[in-house]
């Protein structure tokens, strides 16, 4: 992403959820500033929520002085309190039209291993070019103008798509996409989530499929930097693994990567959970499709994470004590709000 950005000549779009006044950001800060001084146009679009512990005031004046034009999406504000909860948890890099990115990866030190050491999140993070980077050029311009309902998702000739969570439809979409792939696999299901709390209509799919035959696999993070969301999505627990889908937890580090694989054939990429607020709330960004190439590079990282992790049995899972029970029935409560 660095590279690429050092070698724009036109335009940098960037949106993150989180950019960092750490080790990280301010590479990136200097990155663009020295784009920005050159004279391309470089856009950065934040989410006000996700930096409001991460950033600073002097990086956003350090941005502002190189003449990055620079938005916060959703500052708090009185007049509307609850738009505060809606947010743009999207990570994507445009540059020239021409190089994209976008994942899992937020702009700060804990994705960096330079930095952070052994113990950086595990996540992952995509480079399209062609007709997916202009897709995603649009998109981020829509978003930039406010137009967000207009691309509730954008599919491009070769037969990918992008969904965007701009609007219900969207939202509807991204869901209604996952559950139509559950019904339809008919080899396996493995399926990357750091928040795995799994509405009615997903558990319902993913229960059918591992009824049917199909290997489901769900992976899942041992150390969770949010507690409430882990033990709302280990109150669907119980019911999986009675339907045989398998739960791993992997153990080396926080896995923060959001991944599908179906039938070696159709993959999922990008930054939706499998949650609430993902599904219904936050404005996300993922790509969906058929290329194979695709698909066998997430599973071949899927099965490298299986071998540093471990399975829940269900036995075992069926002992658990009172606690763990009332913890479950509280994150659950809250789920929608997580």
């Amino acid at each position: 992403m660095l590279g690429a950005i050092r070698r724009a000549r036109r335009s940098i779009k960037l949106e993150s959820y989180i950019f960092a006044d750490d080790e990280i950001g301010r590479q990136f800060a200097a990155a663009l500033g020295e784009r920005a001084r050159a004279g391309v146009q470089v856009l950065v679009h934040i989410d006000a929520a996700g930096s409001l512990f991460w950033g600073s005031r002097h990086l956003e004046q350090l941005l502002r002085r190189e003449g990055i034009r620079l938005r916060w999406f959703h500052r708090w504000s009185w007049r509307a309190p609850w738009r505060y909860n809606r947010r743009n948890h999207r990570k994507l890099l445009v540059v020239d039209g021409r190089t994209g990115f976008l994942g899992g990866f937020n702009i700060h030190r804990e994705n960096s291993r330079a930095v952070y050491g052994e113990a950086r999140w595990r996540d992952t993070h995509v480079q399209v070019g062609g007709a997916l980077a202009r897709a995603l050029q649009t998109l981020f311009d829509a978003f930039w103008r406010g137009r967000r309902r207009r691309y509730p998702f954008l599919q491009t000739p070769d037969g990918n798509v992008l969904i965007t969570n701009h609007v219900r439809r969207g939202r509807l979409f991204l869901r209604n996409l996952f559950a139509a792939r559950f019904a339809t696999a008919r080899g396996h299901i493995w399926l990357t989530t750091p928040y795995f709390v799994p509405d009615r209509r997903t558990q319902r799919g993913l229960v059918a499929a591992a009824r049917r035959g199909v290997d489901v696999r769900v992976l899942v993070p041992r150390k969770n930097n949010e507690h409430l969301t882990q033990w709302a999505g280990q109150a669907a627990y119980a019911a999986l693994l009675a339907a045989g889908v398998k739960i791993y937890e992997y153990f080396p580090r926080m896995l923060h990567a959001k991944t599908m694989v179906v039938d070696g054939s159709w993959s999922s990429v990008g930054t939706a959970n499998i949650d609430y607020r993902s599904f219904f709330l936050n404005y996300e960004i993922n790509l969906a499709g058929t290329d194979r190439a695709l698909a066998a590079a997430l599973e071949a990282e899927f099965q490298d994470d299986l071998r540093q992790s471990e399975q829940i049995a269900s036995a075992r899972w069926a002992r658990r004590g009172w606690l763990a029970r009332i913890l479950e029935f509280i994150g659950w409560l809250a789920r929608r709000w997580l």
